[in-house]
């Protein structure tokens, strides 16, 4: 696949003109209100930061933006258990390369168990292994999904998908992307994993209170954070212990 054809979505605009007031929400989360543009990595994008710093927010735009529902599945699902998600998809302009993908999911942590029951209320459970993701673990539902439902030549697009996996799981999750990358696919994940962050070559994105900007692996608060903690465990549980 050329460059041309690959990323399918290249970059996202915010529409700052038609933005009436950036004191609302979602428009005063600081990564929102400082965002002009992101240009995608054609294989793996990561948004990374604190709950509350927005990359949730603009992930499930993205999503939104590109006609999945809200609360996650294929373009095709069309559940609604309740609308929560904002209204900002609808001030995202998206630059697309001129080849469609053929495939695509939006893997949401925070509602897969509404789409879960919706897969077993319609008995749909081919793509998802053949079994029902209720009677599997969270993880081992969300491994079925990764391993069955994405097929390849695909947009897929994960909020949080480390939820529900194990660190051992995480590594597998790196494997199945890859595969899926191997096959012409592109992902945009939020994450908090210091584990799936560490995908070689991905365009890491930081949200923080001063906006969006992109980082290394490395400098990431996760990367360092976790890496510091593992090599001083003992001292940091004694200062996170100690009286005041």
């Amino acid at each position: 696949m050329s460059f041309e054809e690959k990323p399918y979505l290249r970059e996202v605009r915010l529409k700052r003109d038609e933005v009436d007031n950036f004191d609302v929400y979602p428009f005063c989360i600081p990564a929102v209100k400082e965002l002009e543009f992101l240009e995608f990595h054609p294989d793996v994008t990561f948004f990374v930061g604190e709950n509350g710093s927005g990359k949730s927010t603009l992930v499930e735009a993205i999503a939104v933006s590109q006609g999945f529902n809200p609360e996650g599945g294929t373009k095709q699902s069309t559940f609604s258990t309740s609308r929560t998600h904002s209204e900002l998809h609808q001030f995202l302009k998206t630059i697309k390369s001129f080849k469609k993908p053929r495939d695509g999911y939006f893997l949401r942590a925070e509602s897969f168990y509404n789409l879960a029951t919706l897969m077993d209320e319609v008995g749909y459970l081919s793509g998802y292994g053949g079994k029902s993701l209720h009677e599997q673990s969270h993880g081992e539902s969300f491994m079925a999904t990764l391993l069955n439902k994405l097929r390849g030549n695909g947009l897929y697009i994960m909020d949080e998908p480390e939820a529900a996996l194990s660190p051992a799981r995480q590594m597998a999750a790196i494997s199945a992307i890859h595969q899926l990358v191997h096959e012409n696919s592109q992902f945009i994940i939020a994450t908090h994993s210091p584990i799936l962050l560490a995908y070689p070559r991905a365009k890491i994105y930081q949200f923080s209170e001063s906006g969006i900007y992109e980082v290394s692996y490395e400098d990431t608060e996760h990367f360092e954070i976790t890496r510091d903690f593992l090599n001083r465990h003992e001292e940091m549980m004694r200062i996170l212990m100690e009286d005041d």
